[in-house]
């Protein structure tokens, strides 16, 4: 009953919205691809977290999301930021560190950012964002709106304090925020159940009495599926909910990763499930979709990524004067003198 339950829910989405979501997971491959090319080549500098093969764990979870909504995720934040819906050639700008990025290139690839669209950014700091996200939740609570504010982290991070803590006040005060997990199985380059005395994540969120689930992580339809109860626990104002999406990286932790940790087998068995393989086959061998028109999607990514890449390499760098540019959110007021307000 249950499998007809699910495959009627699936059979219920209207195609160009499965369609769009083919689109947004190519587009995310795509653009990693080039990006890692780009790192190569040194034309981006610093540290480099691709989310290839995760692309379905934002893609479904996204299409939930409403432009009031917020998002706060950790440095592996490439994936989401196209998702969320930010311009594919100012991310990768940004990523070069070319003054028509993101953040005028002063956030480079941990920190993708957009104002206009709640995305507050990939954070450098493992774990520390899940308490920001926290104070997001709390903000809107105050507000008295039905916003949701989605947290996503790894599975590195919940062995933090500032997971333990956020989740404990997000229990007590019933706040409005998702936090997501996505575990790819490693924290860098250590397997989970080497440092995390449970290896069921959800079993963390247990501990303070937020309703939790473990979900397929590599399989957008499932993602979609799974996160509508979590939204809507959310949105009504029953608290906070806590999502374990089991997923996998194929490209290494960041950039000079030799991958020495796992094995090209276990990578080969988490191909075979490839977010991207199995929302082609379902859209060719269950909703009629003809290879060709899959075929269209992947050129037409492929040409906006090539077109994000040349606006990159065309744009200027910054000025050296923008050091000092966008260091506080607004100037003083002219009213605060030195010893009113500073020393």
């Amino acid at each position: 009953m249950a499998a007809k339950t699910a495959k009627a829910k699936k059979e219920s989405l209207e195609l160009e919205m499965l369609l769009e979501w083919y689109r947004q997971m190519a587009l995310i491959r795509v653009f990693e691809t080039n990006a890692e090319k780009a790192y190569q080549e040194g034309n981006i500098a610093g540290y480099h977290h691709v989310y290839t093969g995760q692309e379905a764990v934002a893609v479904g979870t996204f299409a939930h999301l409403e432009a009031k909504d917020h998002i706060v995720t950790h440095y592996r934040d490439h994936g989401h930021a196209l998702a969320r819906g930010i311009d594919p050639k100012r991310a990768m700008a940004e990523l070069w560190g070319k003054a028509t990025g993101t953040s005028k290139g002063k956030g480079g690839s941990m920190h993708l950012a957009s104002r206009e669209l709640n995305f507050w950014g990939g954070y450098a700091i493992v774990a520390a964002h899940i308490s920001l996200a926290t104070g997001i939740a709390l903000a809107e609570q105050y507000r008295g709106t039905d916003s949701v504010t989605l947290c996503i982290f790894g599975d590195g991070s919940t062995n933090n304090g500032y997971f333990h803590e956020s989740l404990n006040l997000a229990a007590i005060w019933e706040l409005p925020i998702l936090f997501l997990c996505e575990n790819n199985l490693y924290g860098m380059w250590t397997p989970a159940e080497e440092v995390s005395a449970v290896r069921d994540m959800t079993k963390k969120a247990a501990a303070y009495d937020i309703p939790a689930k473990q979900i397929d992580g590599m399989n957008v339809l499932n993602v979609y599926q799974e996160m509508q109860e979590a939204i809507a626990h959310i949105r009504s104002g029953k608290g906070p909910y806590f999502v374990e999406a089991l997923t996998y990286r194929y490209r290494g932790h960041g950039a000079g990763d030799i991958e020495a940790y796992r094995t090209k087998e276990e990578v080969g068995q988490w191909r075979e499930k490839d977010p991207i393989v199995q929302m082609s086959r379902y859209l060719t061998g269950e909703r009629g979709v003809p290879e060709a028109r899959l075929e269209e999607l992947q050129a037409q990514v492929e040409a906006v990524v090539a077109e994000a890449v040349q606006f990159a390499a065309e744009s200027p760098e910054p000025e050296v004067e923008s050091l000092w540019q966008d260091i506080y959110a607004k100037p003083f007021p002219d009213s605060m003198s030195h010893s009113q307000g500073r020393s």
